[in-house]
């Protein structure tokens, strides 16, 4: 007999929230116990409490809520929402880009690429979302880079660490896992 879980699916990716590393949900069963193949290939047990979600291609975004705006085709690898509501309650509406840097949502295919050229790659994609978010004024921005060896998320946060009035931290782990990062950018004027 199999359960299920409101939070976690079979075959979804995951990390371990108190432990390095993480694995592929294999099936969950009637305990309620979600069964993880990891990295090793051995399947472990564990409670929806003790897993997070680590993001490929899935954004969470109602499809109601999604536009795209890739006006030349050449930017078609991030999605645009629009809350309807801030966090203080105003009906002003907020801009949120979101953009997945797996590699596997860039390219069909990224064998006999090496881990430089995959994460100059990803960078540059990166870079060029930025610019266009800036130019746009967006104000808020999730970058879903995967937790890895934290090297993708490294580069990320160095880039905005040099830009003026950006923000960053770790995004609501809920609902994004472990892998991504949320900044804020303030303009002169707004």
């Amino acid at each position: 007999m199999t359960g299920t879980s409101k939070q976690f699916k079979v075959n979804e990716k995951v990390a371990f929230l108190y432990e390095q590393g993480g694995g592929i949900v294999r099936r969950i069963d009637e305990k309620g116990f979600i069964h993880v193949e990891d990295e090793s290939g051995f399947e472990r047990p564990f409670r929806e409490n003790e897993l997070v979600k680590i993001h490929g291609t899935e954004y969470h975004l109602p499809d109601e809520h999604v536009a795209q705006i890739n006006e030349d085709d050449t930017f078609s690898k991030f999605r645009h929402s629009i809350h309807k509501e801030q966090q203080t309650g105003s009906r002003k509406p907020l801009d949120v880009w979101e953009i997945d840097l797996h590699i596997e949502t860039l390219v069909d295919s990224h064998a006999g690429m090496s881990n430089a050229e995959i994460l100059n790659l990803q960078m540059k994609e990166f870079r060029t979302f930025y610019k266009r978010a800036h130019d746009k004024h967006i104000r808020k921005l999730i970058i879903i880079h995967g937790v890895g060896e934290g090297v993708l998320k490294t580069e990320v946060r160095m880039f905005l660490d040099k830009k003026e009035g950006v923000e960053f931290y770790d995004a609501d782990f809920r609902e994004y896992g472990k892998g991504a990062t949320a900044v804020e950018i303030r303009y002169n004027g707004f």
